[in-house]
C-alpha cells in the first residue's frame, strides 16, 4: 500500500503550481457511438484509423475497458463516476416515474463537468448528450460554459430530425431540416462529425484566446459510427470492394489472429462462433450489396479518425498537446438486430426502403432507422466477443480505451490489462487535474496509467434486465429472464465454456454480490421498469 501511495503521489506531484504556473492538464475526452471493440486498426481492425493509431501508439491501450452496453447509461457513467441507475438513468433519456430511471442525471448528482469548472476549468461539449432535453437538464445547465450538439438523440449526419434541434449554449440554431446550415463555414455540407469538430476548435481557440489562464476539458461526443450509414462519397470510395471477396467470417478471423499478435487477447481465448450465414452461402449481387454497408460504415468510422487528428493537430499547433490528457472510448458495442440491416423491421412496414445498391439515392441521406450495418458485420465489429448492444456479454460492453499524456504517462504503445469502467473516467480525470472525487463509486486510473496491476475488483451492470457482475477473473453473466451463466475472464474471455454448473459456489457468491449491489443502485425488475408509462420530457 505504501509503494501505491508513493507512486501515486510522485505521479501527481508535478500537477502542483510551481512558481505561480499553472499545471493542470487540458483534459479532451472522446466518445464514439455504437462501434465495435476490434474495429479500429490498433485494436486489430481493418479501417484505417492513423490517428487514433498514433495516439496509442505514443500511449496506452486498454484491453479490458468496459462500458455499460447502451448509449444513454454509459454517459451518465462517463460523466459522473457512478453507476448510470445512481446517476438516474437505468434505461433511456424518457421519465419512468422511478428515481433510478429518471430519463436524466439526476439534479443532487454532480457531473464531471461541473467538477471540473468549480476546479478552474473552462468546459466544453460538442456532439451528442442524450441525457435529457429540458433546460434544466441540458450541457449549460450541467456544468459546460459552451456546448454545440443536441440534447436529443441524432440518428442523422447531413440533416437535423424534428426532434433533435441543434443547440448553440441553450439557443436553438438548427431546428429540424433537411438542409442544416454549416454556421462556421457556409461553403461546406453540414455533416455531424465535421461540425462537431469544428465547434470543438472554435471552442479551443477561445479559450486559448480569452481565457487562457485556464485549462480546457472538451468532451467531443461523436454520433460515428452510429446508424444511419451516411457516409461522405470520397470516404466511401476508398473501402468500396474492400470486403467483397473475403467476407465477415474470414475478417472475423483475420482480426483475431491480428489482436492475439498485438497482445489484446489471449491465444487461447477462441474466436466466438459465427452466428449469421457464412460468406460463401450469398450470392454475388448480395455480397455486392453487402461489401457497400461495410464500405459506408468504414468510411464513417475513417472521417471520425481524420476529425480526431484535427483535434490533436490543434493542441499540437497550440503548444499544449504534451500536457493534455486525450481519452477515447466507445459508449457500447454495435447492435446486431437483423443479419443484413434493419429491412426485416422496417422496410416491410414501408417506413423506409429496402436498402440496396442500386437505390442508394432514396435511403442515402435518410435519417432515422432507415439502415444500418447489419448482425454479420456487427458480428465482425464486436470480434472475439459474443452479442451485442443491449447485452451485458463481452461485445456488448467492451471498449478500446486510448489514452494520451506524455507529459505524464512516459511508457509507449504499452498495453494495460488492468479491467476498468466508464465510471473511472472522473474520478481519473479530477485526479489528473489534482482535484478530489468524492463519493464516486469509480477510481482514479492514474496508478495503472504508471504500471499495469491485477486487482481484485467487483464491476456491475444491467440493462433491460441482461446483468452481470465481474469479481477478479470470474463473470457471472445472464440475458433478460434467463439463467445465470459463469466465466472465467481469464481463461476464456469469449464467454464460450459456461462454468455455472461446476463453480456453484462461485455463482452463488457472485449473484448474492449483484443482489446487493443491485438493490443499493436502485436496480429494477425490467419487467416493473418497461410496464410504467414512460412521460415525455
Amino acid at each position: 500500500m505504501r509503494v501505491l501511495l508513493r507512486t501515486l503521489v510522485g505521479f501527481l506531484l508535478p500537477l502542483a503550481a510551481v512558481g505561480g504556473e499553472r499545471k493542470q492538464p487540458d483534459i479532451v475526452v472522446i466518445l464514439a457511438d455504437d462501434a465495435g471493440y476490434s474495429d479500429f486498426g490498433c485494436y486489430g481492425g481493418e479501417i484505417e484509423t492513423p490517428a487514433l493509431d498514433k495516439l496509442a501508439a505514443k500511449g496506452l491501450r486498454f484491453s479490458q475497458f468496459y462500458n455499460t452496453g447502451r448509449c444513454c447509461p454509459s454517459r451518465a457513467a462517463l460523466l459522473t463516476g457512478i453507476y448510470q441507475h445512481q446517476a438516474g438513468m437505468g434505461h433511456m433519456a424518457r421519465d419512468r416515474g422511478i428515481p433510478s430511471y429518471s430519463g436524466t442525471i439526476l439534479p443532487h448528482v454532480p457531473t464531471l463537468a461541473e467538477h471540473l469548472k468549480k476546479g478552474g476549468y473552462r468546459t466544453m461539449m460538442t456532439g451528442k448528450w442524450h441525457l435529457g432535453t429540458d433546460p434544466a437538464q441540458s450541457p449549460v445547465a450541467r456544468g459546460f460554459d459552451r456546448f454545440y450538439g443536441t440534447r436529443n438523440f441524432i440518428d442523422s449526419y447531413f440533416t437535423v430530425l424534428k426532434h433533435c434541434p441543434v443547440f448553440l449554449d441553450d439557443r436553438v440554431v438548427l431546428p429540424g431540416t433537411e438542409t442544416p446550415i454549416n454556421h462556421l463555414h457556409p461553403d461546406q455540407e453540414w455533416y455531424t462529425t465535421d461540425v462537431f469538430t469544428d465547434y470543438a476548435l472554435h471552442f479551443m481557440d477561445e479559450s486559448f484566446k480569452q481565457h487562457s489562464d485556464q485549462p480546457l476539458f472538451l468532451y467531443l461526443a461523436y454520433n460515428a459510427p452510429h446508424f444511419p450509414l451516411h457516409a461522405r462519397e470520397e470516404d466511401t470510395k476508398k473501402y468500396r470492394g474492400r470486403f467483397r471477396d473475403v467476407g465477415w467470417d474470414k475478417l472475423r478471423q483475420k482480426r483475431h489472429e491480428r489482436m492475439t499478435k498485438m497482445g489484446l487477447i489471449k491465444k487461447d481465448w477462441a474466436l466466438s462462433p459465427l452466428d449469421v450465414p457464412g460468406w460463401k452461402t450469398y450470392d454475388r449481387k448480395l455480397r455486392d450489396e453487402l461489401d457497400f454497408k461495410m464500405a459506408l460504415y468504414s468510411a464513417i468510422i475513417d472521417r471520425m479518425d481524420q476529425n480526431i487528428g484535427r483535434v490533436v493537430e490543434k493542441l499540437r499547433s497550440a503548444g499544449r498537446l504534451d500536457n493534455t490528457l486525450i481519452l477515447f472510448m466507445v459508449d457500447n458495442g454495435v447492435p446486431g438486430t437483423g443479419v443484413h440491416d434493419w429491412r426485416g423491421l422496417f422496410a416491410k412496414s414501408g417506413k423506409h426502403p429496402e436498402t440496396r445498391v442500386d437505390n442508394y439515392a432514396e435511403w442515402a441521406r435518410r435519417g432515422g432507422w432507415s439502415s444500418s450495418s447489419g448482425r454479420g458485420w456487427a458480428n465482425l465489429s464486436n470480434a472475439p466477443f459474443r452479442m451485442y448492444k443491449r447485452y451485458t456479454h463481452e461485445g456488448g460492453v467492451a471498449t478500446p480505451l486510448i489514452v494520451h499524456w506524455p507529459d505524464k504517462v512516459k511508457a509507449r504503445g504499452e498495453l494495460r490489462h488492468a479491467p476498468g469502467h466508464l465510471i473511472d473516467i472522473a474520478p481519473t480525470c479530477l485526479a489528473a487535474a489534482g482535484l478530489t472525487a468524492k463519493g464516486m463509486e469509480g477510481e482514479s486510473l492514474l496508478p495503472v496509467f504508471a504500471r499495469d496491476r491485477k486487482q481484485e475488483r467487483t464491476l456491475f451492470w444491467e440493462h433491460e434486465g441482461n446483468r452481470a457482475v465481474r469479481r477478479g477473473s470470474y463473470k457471472l453473466v445472464a440475458l433478460h429472464d434467463s439463467p445465470w451463466e459463469l466465466y472465467d475472464m481469464d481463461r476464456d474471455r469469449s464467454e464460450l465454456n459456461d462454468l455455472s454448473r461446476v463453480m456453484p459456489g462461485k455463482v452463488q457468491e457472485l449473484q448474492r454480490a449483484y443482489e446487493a449491489w443491485a438493490r443499493r443502485a436502485g436496480v429494477k425488475p425490467w419487467n416493473e421498469v418497461n410496464a410504467k408509462r414512460p412521460k415525455k420530457n
